[in-house]
């Protein structure tokens, strides 16, 4: 089932907001004394599924040419 666009649109913004989060806590993460590595990796790891997610949905943002 596809998501009307403005469902797409508001969705994009969410994972935009958790990628920036993301972004902080792993800049945080990084200047720590202590760095937990494992966790470090998993939270990279979800911001690149993140970004997938944001792209896949753009993607559908596009019209289609054969239409």
């Amino acid at each position: 089932m596809m998501m009307e666009e403005n469902e797409i649109k508001d969705k994009i913004a969410t994972l935009w907001l958790e990628h920036r989060d993301l972004d902080d806590v792993i800049d945080h993460l990084q200047a720590s004394l202590h760095i937990d590595q494992l966790q470090l990796r998993r939270l990279k790891k979800r911001k690149l599924q993140l970004k997938d997610n944001i792209s896949k949905l753009e993607s559908q943002l596009i019209p289609d040419l054969n239409a």
